[in-house]
C-alpha cells in the first residue's frame, strides 16, 4: 500500500492538468485513470483554447432551429428518442439556463477563468517543451446569413465591455486570413486571442510527461473503487491500493459513476459529439479553426489532417455511435473548404461532460471531507484544463484563489 498527499481520478486534459498544478506545488501525487492520459475525451476536440466568442454553448431557443432538431433535420444536433425520459429535465434545465439574461451571467462567471486560459496553457507547455502544438493567430467564425450575424450583436456588445478582442470581417477580409475558404457565406468574425491546439492527444500525453517529471505517478486503476479507509480515501489499482486525504474527481462524463455511490448526485449529462479527420484537395491550406455557425460544426486544422467536428448528440453515454451528423454536415463543409477523402475508416466519438449552467464544478465536495471536484467542464475541457487545475491546486494548498470559486461551487445546485 502507498500513501501519497493526493490522488487525482481521471486522465484527461483536465484531470492531468490538476494533477500536474499540484505537483508543480511540492505535493506527492498519484493520477489513476483505467486508459492512458488524452485516450478519451480530451483526444477529440476543436482545439480551441480561449472559448469560442462570448457566450458558451447555448440551447437553441429559436422555434425554426428547434423544429429542424426534433425533426431530424439540422445538422446542429442529433438525439437518441429513447435517450429523452431520462434526459428531459437536464434539457429542461438547460434550456432555461440558456435564456439571453442567464446566459450572460454564466459569461461573465466564466470570464476569470476564460481570461487565463491561454496564459496558463502557456505557462505548462513551455515546462513541458510542448510549444509547437499551440498557434497563437486566432479563429475566424462565419456567417451565411445577415439575420445570424445580426443576432450575435448582444454576444460582442458584452465582450467589448469584457475586454475580448474580436474584429468583424467581410468575405473578401476573411478569405484573406483563409484563402481555402469559399465565399459562401456574408459575414465572419476573427477572434485573434483565441489560441488553438494542432494535436490535442500529443498536447495532453506531454503534461503527463511533465507530471512524471516533477515526481508523480500515472497508475492504471478503476475509479469506481474509491472508498474510505479510516481518515484516508483508498483506490485499488493495478498495483495495489493507494491511499490519500485529498481526491480530486476529474472523470469528465464518469464523474457521475464515483459520486452517485457516495450519494452526491450533480446535474451532470453527456453531448456526445463527433470528428473526423479529411485531406485537404490540392494546396488548400487552412491556417486556424472555423465554425460555421449557423450550421454546427468546425473545421480544424490538425497533425492528422482537417478535423471536422459535430454539434451536439444528446444520447445515453455508453449507446453505440450513431454519427449521422456527418451526412447532414458534409454538403455544408466541402462547399465552404475543399475537404478531400477521410483518414480513418470510422468517425471518432466522445462525450462533453456539462451541467445545465454552463459552468464546471470546481471545489470542495459537500459533506465529504477531502474529496475535491473538477468536472462538467462542457465544451471547454481543453481551454479550461490547466486553468481550472490552478484554481482547485490553490484551493487545496491553502494560497489565495486567482478568482472568487463561489461561481463553480458544488452547492449552487443544492436547492
Amino acid at each position: 500500500m502507498a500513501r501519497v498527499d493526493a490522488i487525482v481520478l481521471g486522465a484527461g486534459i483536465v484531470g492531468t492538468s490538476a494533477a500536474l498544478q499540484l505537483a508543480r506545488r511540492g505535493l506527492a501525487v498519484a493520477q489513476v485513470d483505467r486508459r492512458g492520459p488524452g485516450e478519451e475525451t480530451s483526444y477529440g476536440n476543436a482545439g480551441v483554447i480561449g472559448g469560442a466568442g462570448v457566450y458558451p454553448t447555448p440551447f437553441p431557443r429559436r422555434l425554426g432551429t428547434l423544429l429542424r432538431v426534433a425533426l431530424k433535420l439540422s445538422p446542429e444536433a442529433n438525439y437518441h428518442l429513447s435517450a429523452l425520459p431520462r434526459l428531459a429535465p437536464w434539457l429542461w434545465a438547460y434550456f432555461r439556463e440558456s435564456h439571453p439574461a442567464r446566459l450572460e451571467a454564466a459569461a461573465r462567471a466564466l470570464r476569470p477563468l476564460m481570461a487565463r486560459s491561454v496564459a496558463e496553457h502557456e505557462a505548462l507547455a513551455r515546462e513541458a517543451r510542448a510549444e509547437q502544438f499551440l498557434r497563437k493567430n486566432g479563429w475566424i467564425s462565419v456567417y451565411r446569413t445577415d439575420a445570424a450575424f445580426k443576432a450575435l450583436a448582444p454576444q460582442l456588445e458584452l465582450g467589448a465591455e469584457l475586454g475580448v478582442r474580436f474584429r468583424t470581417l467581410d468575405v473578401a477580409g476573411a478569405r484573406a486570413l483563409e484563402p481555402g475558404l469559399a465565399p459562401v457565406f456574408r459575414h465572419a468574425v476573427h477572434w485573434p486571442d483565441i489560441a488553438s491546439v494542432s494535436n490535442p492527444f500529443a498536447l495532453t500525453r506531454a503534461y503527463a510527461a511533465r507530471f512524471a517529471e516533477l515526481g508523480g505517478v500515472l497508475l492504471r486503476g478503476d475509479a469506481r473503487s474509491l472508498h474510505r479507509n479510516g481518515r484516508n480515501w483508498r483506490v485499488d489499482t493495478a498495483e495495489g491500493p493507494v491511499d490519500s486525504p485529498e481526491v480530486v474527481v476529474a472523470l469528465g462524463p464518469w464523474s457521475v459513476d464515483v459520486l452517485a455511490p457516495l450519494g452526491l448526485r450533480l446535474p451532470l449529462a453527456v453531448k456526445r459529439g463527433y470528428h473526423r479527420h479529411y485531406r485537404p484537395r490540392g494546396t488548400a491550406r487552412l491556417e486556424r479553426p472555423v465554425v460555421d455557425a449557423e450550421i454546427g460544426y468546425v473545421l480544424a486544422p490538425m497533425e492528422q489532417g482537417i478535423r471536422l467536428t459535430t454539434g451536439a448528440e444528446f444520447a445515453a453515454r455508453d449507446a453505440p455511435p450513431t454519427p449521422v451528423q456527418f451526412r447532414r454536415l458534409m454538403p455544408y463543409a466541402t462547399a465552404l473548404f475543399p475537404l478531400g477523402e477521410p483518414v480513418e475508416a470510422q468517425p471518432w466519438m466522445g462525450a462533453r461532460p456539462c451541467f445545465p449552467d454552463m459552468r464546471p464544478v470546481i471545489g470542495r465536495t459537500p459533506g465529504q471531507p477531502g474529496l475535491w471536484l473538477d468536472c462538467g467542464h462542457n465544451h471547454f475541457g481543453l481551454t479550461l484544463g490547466p486553468v481550472s487545475g490552478r484554481l482547485l491546486a490553490e484551493m487545496m494548498t491553502g494560497e489565495a484563489p486567482f478568482c472568487d470559486p463561489a461561481p463553480f461551487a458544488a452547492e449552487r445546485f443544492a436547492a
